[in-house]
């Protein structure tokens, strides 16, 4: 029999879509795979309501509809606090997964070595295999999950063309400080590679923490590919619109990988997304907002339960301790959550490269009602799911 490629024998499917999976035959609250249940901006929904009935229902420009560029380069100027040339340094792509992957093939060879934090969003060492790259595991310690600068020179000394970085980081809900993204930065110039960044989370942050993007740091224009979406600002997470903001001799590696991996991105949703990329600086202050709320909550219900538990510092994901229960494997005990109890989480095995086998992954961007729910279920915890032995 005719063999496959050997490059995908060494993952399987995502666990967090599996979860998902699994929650819906259970019936279960599903804080597994991290999408609200509640609408986006209405005044995003008024504009799609009217796209539908207009001419934007072919093929925009492979790199991303001329507005919709225009808008996010005016957005993201105005936070990054320099000028991005809608022309030269923007890619739209279909989500940031598909950023991340055309950035790992944009300066990435076969055989190239590449640097990811654990634990990590399961996509990137995927992403580095089908680049035919190898990652290089550096952990980040529990419970700040800060890395130790010596592990991390250790890997920048086998010569890594790249290092990816998701901040705020999915699952820990790390936020690095200027202080870590420095000696980052100053790796990568001394050892030359290439920084990906993940910035998805980028304005869901809580108090005191703050985000900083990884371009604006002296010297680190010219080497980082900023991978980011609208999914998670705007509650968007089905539209799959991300992008890739990079400096223009990048940018141009990124348009060819981009235009045979997808073409590009859905024209009606970019024309409907641009009304929200308009938005005032009192929308994202008043998301930080809601998502603080929802985190206080669900954290405060956690402790309620005497349930141990991450303090995430950005993001909507926390980690639960599930060691009282002595299982040896936390699909399987996500897997009972799920049936007995009624609540999809996912297991932190699948984002850690270590022995990992005592913490699962809950997110809480649901509507308050929604985490009452998944609390309320949870208060059975303990008598529905016996400690093994």
């Amino acid at each position: 029999m005719l063999q496959l490629s050997a490059r995908t024998q060494t993952f399987t499917d995502s666990v967090i879509r599996r979860m998902t999976r699994i929650s819906l035959q259970y019936d279960a609250v599903n804080l597994s795979q991290g999408f609200p249940d509640f609408d986006p901006p209405q005044a995003i929904l008024d504009r799609l309501t009217a796209v539908a009935h207009e001419d934007f229902h072919q093929y925009s420009v492979t790199w991303g509809a001329q507005n919709f560029r225009e808008a996010l380069a005016e957005k993201q100027s105005r936070f990054m606090g320099r000028d991005i040339d809608p022309n030269r340094e923007i890619v739209v792509t279909c989500g940031s997964t598909e950023a991340m992957m055309a950035a790992m093939m944009t300066v990435t060879n076969p055989g190239d070595k590449v640097i990811v934090f654990s634990p990590f969003y399961e996509n990137y060492g995927a992403d580095a295999i089908l680049a035919g790259a190898e990652p290089i595991y550096v952990p980040l310690h529990p419970p700040a999950f800060c890395f130790d600068a010596d592990a991390l020179e250790a890997a920048f000394r086998q010569r890594p063309k790249a290092l990816i970085l998701c901040n705020p980081s999915n699952p820990c809900g790390k936020v690095f400080t200027y202080e870590e993204l420095r000696l980052i930065a100053d790796l990568a110039e001394r050892y030359d590679a290439f920084v990906i960044t993940d910035e998805v989370y980028e304005h869901i942050v809580y108090a005191p923490h703050k985000h900083i993007y990884f371009a604006t740091l002296p010297g680190m224009r010219e080497r980082t590919l900023c991978c980011s979406s609208l999914s998670k600002t705007y509650s968007i997470t089905g539209w799959r619109l991300g992008y890739v903001i990079a400096p223009p001799h990048i940018t141009e590696g990124v348009k060819k990988v981009h235009d045979f991996l997808t073409v590009g991105a859905a024209a009606p949703l970019q024309e409907a997304a641009v009304t929200g990329l308009r938005f005032g600086d009192d929308y994202y202050r008043q998301l930080q907002r809601v998502y603080t709320q929802k985190r206080d909550l669900f954290l405060k219900g956690l402790d309620d339960l005497s349930i141990s538990h991450t303090d995430p510092q950005g993001a909507y994901y926390v980690l639960l301790d599930i060691s009282e229960f002595g299982f040896a494997d936390d699909l399987e005990f996500c897997e009972t959550l799920a049936r007995d109890v009624g609540v999809g989480a996912v297991p932190g095995s699948s984002f850690f490269r270590e022995d990992v086998n005592h913490l699962i992954r809950l997110h809480f961007a649901k509507k308050e009602e929604t985490l009452y729910a998944a609390l309320n279920r949870m208060e059975s915890l303990r008598k529905k799911i016996l400690p093994r032995k």
